[in-house]
């Protein structure tokens, strides 16, 4: 078996993780910097990077966990079955989880003002979620799924999870995607994009 934190699977799940964070961190701190200008956040800007969320890790990376990772760890241990089992659970209801903070964006780009304080409540709420999940499965899953998958585990995996290519740990982004892309790494402040520090 190959040295702890090798395999590709692992490497990849931490920089889908890496990327995910510094995305929502980015939202955070571009809505707080408006709140501070009193002003208002350039909302096509918060649907491309919410699109992100949605259309990569949420589609992507978590599917793949669902579908391969858990299940192979499930066949090769009775360890953490309760926590997997609550991942699943967290991986269903991303979906529903992201449309309740993209509604809530909607709210405050048509109703203004008003819905500031909604929207940043939900995206909080969202953040604190998805980085508490990401933080157990690199604190738990990743280092139990070093210790108990074979070799032809990996190489399964390796495979599948080599396949994402999420443009924001590194690959040219498919051509559907390029405009996406480009408009968030132009916007987004560094180090994950080109845009003025806040």
């Amino acid at each position: 078996m190959e040295s702890p934190m090798t395999h590709t699977t692992t490497r990849i799940i931490r920089e889908e993780h890496g990327a995910l964070s510094a995305m929502l961190r980015s939202i955070v701190l571009l809505l707080a910097q408006h709140r501070r200008q009193e002003t208002l956040p350039d909302f096509g800007v918060l649907r491309a990077m919410l699109f992100y969320v949605d259309e990569f890790p949420e589609k992507r990376h978590h599917r793949k966990e669902s579908e391969l990772l858990f299940p192979k760890l499930r066949a090769r241990t009775p360890l953490s079955r309760e926590l997997l089992d609550r991942l699943d659970e967290d991986h269903a209801l991303g979906e529903r989880r992201i449309r309740n903070v993209e509604h809530a964006l909607l709210g405050f780009e048509m109703m203004g003002e008003a819905r500031r304080e909604a929207f940043e409540k939900a995206l909080g709420q969202y953040v604190d979620f998805y980085l508490s999940h990401m933080a157990m499965e690199e604190r738990e899953i990743l280092p139990l799924a070093e210790r108990v998958l074979t070799q032809e585990d990996w190489a399964d995996l390796d495979e599948a999870f080599g396949a994402n290519r999420d443009p924001l740990t590194g690959f040219e982004p498919d051509e559907e995607y390029r405009q996406l892309f480009t408009r968030i790494v132009n916007v987004v402040p560094a180090p994950l994009g080109l845009g003025a520090a806040s």
